[in-house]
This record gives structure tokens, C-alpha cells and sequence, in this order.
């Protein structure tokens, strides 16, 4: 019996770029489906459950914005927001709204294929009881408190411990910087991005072999921070 083919909504009015991607994403083996807004996107999400959703911004009736936080108060699924350059502040908003990831257009089908597969690898750890956090070589036991990178300890202030567990918790996807904040110090703290900056460059010294060329905890420019632990 052949495996079901995994579902992607693709959420844009523009029909020449609709077309490339349908093409594109049905050659590698994606069952997509197009919708031209946002509306016709949650009627189509309801009615055909996909296991990923591409949206752009800037469309009629129902914008990206709005969408990601629809989509995100009934469901988890993963979503991957289409931006043009320019667009920083949105792009911060769609993250915020619940977007996982962010591609600028325009953008080579290569790099798009690529986030695909590492959203529909991720394994949503979103249970804040979870105690252990594994990813790539990175463990943190939270109920020992400990933080492991290579099977070697971690040796981590209480908000670097913090601030660990969110970015293993979000391992790929794209977390801005008023959300870590949010997170790991409050709501008092969401603009206090020098704060935070100060300490993302204490966790590289104590996990990157160059924390001036980092491999892990990556910058997007003008957003936040992105944790790659597999590379």
C-alpha cells in the first residue's frame, strides 16, 4: 500500500508564483492544494487537514497576519510565511502571530524545499512538562537541572538555563527577539533586546567553537534568533 502523500496548503494570489510552487512541490511528492486568501485558506485547512502551510503576507479579504493567528488558535501545524524585502516589521508580526519560519521572496525553490523539511521534521515539544529536551547533541534534563552538549555538562547561570531550554524547545524555528524575551524574563522585558543579545553571546562562548561564526544559535537580522541544533 503506498504512503499518503503529506498535504501542504499553499496560500498566495499571485497565480504565476502559485503555479511554480504547485509544480515544484507536487514533482517532489507533495499532495498541494492553492488557496487565494486567507478565508478561502481556513475553509480549505478545515475541510483538507495539511501537514504544512506556505502563506504570503499582503492578500484580499484575509491577509497572512491573520491567518497565522486563526490557524494558530485551532491547530499546531506548522506555517512558513512568504515575505518581500522590506517587510521586517510583518515579518516580526507573523512570527509573533505564530508563524514558524520566514522565506524572502524571492527566494530559490532549493532553500524553500529545505525549510519544508526541517518543519515537517520538527517534533512539536510545546508540553511545558516535558523534562527532557534532546536535540542534535544537546540534552537538558530539567527536573536535574542539567545541560549536557556532547555528553560534557553545561555550566549555565539560572536564565542561560532558561533561555537553553526555549531555544531546544523551538529547535529550527524562527523565535523573535520579544518572544524569547517574553519567555525567559517576562512581559515587563519584551524591548529590552540589548538584554538579550548579552546573553545569546554568553550561551555561544559556552557552546560554540566560534562564537564569532556561530553554527547553532543563529542571527536573523532584524527578527531573532534561530536555533540549529543539527548542524
Amino acid at each position: 500500500m503506498a504512503e499518503a502523500k503529506q498535504r501542504i496548503l499553499v496560500v498566495d494570489d499571485e497565480p504565476q508564483l502559485t503555479r511554480v510552487l504547485r509544480r515544484s512541490l507536487a514533482s517532489k511528492g507533495y499532495d498541494v492544494r492553492i488557496a487565494g486568501d486567507g478565508e478561502f485558506a481556513l475553509q480549505t485547512f478545515r475541510d483538507w487537514p495539511p501537514a504544512l502551510v506556505i502563506t504570503d503576507l499582503a492578500m484580499p479579504n484575509m491577509g497572512g497576519l491573520e491567518l497565522c493567528r486563526r490557524l494558530r488558535a485551532v491547530s499546531d501545524v506548522p506555517i512558513i510565511v512568504l515575505s518581500v524585502r522590506g517587510e521586517e516589521r510583518t515579518k516580526v508580526e507573523a512570527l509573533d502571530a505564530g508563524a514558524d519560519d520566514y522565506v524572502t521572496k524571492p527566494f530559490g525553490m532549493d532553500e524553500l524545499l529545505a525549510r519544508i523539511r526541517a518543519a515537517l521534521r520538527r517534533k512539536p515539544s510545546t508540553d511545558s512538562n516535558v523534562q527532557i529536551l534532546e536535540a542534535g547533541d544537546f540534552r537538558i534534563d530539567r527536573h536535574a537541572h542539567t545541560a549536557t552538549y556532547g555528553g560534557k555538562e553545561l555550566r549555565l547561570t539560572p536564565k542561560e538555563f532558561e533561555l537553553m531550554v526555549h531555544l531546544l524547545r523551538n529547535a529550527g524555528k524562527v523565535l523573535t527577539h520579544r518572544a524569547l524575551l517574553a519567555a525567559v524574563w517576562g512581559g515587563d522585558y519584551t524591548e529590552q533586546t540589548e538584554y538579550l543579545r548579552v546573553f545569546i553571546g554568553q550561551l555561544r562562548k559556552k557552546i560554540e567553537t566560534d562564537p564569532s561564526a556561530p553554527r547553532y544559535i543563529l542571527t536573523e537580522p532584524w527578527v531573532g534568533y534561530r536555533f540549529n541544533p543539527e548542524e
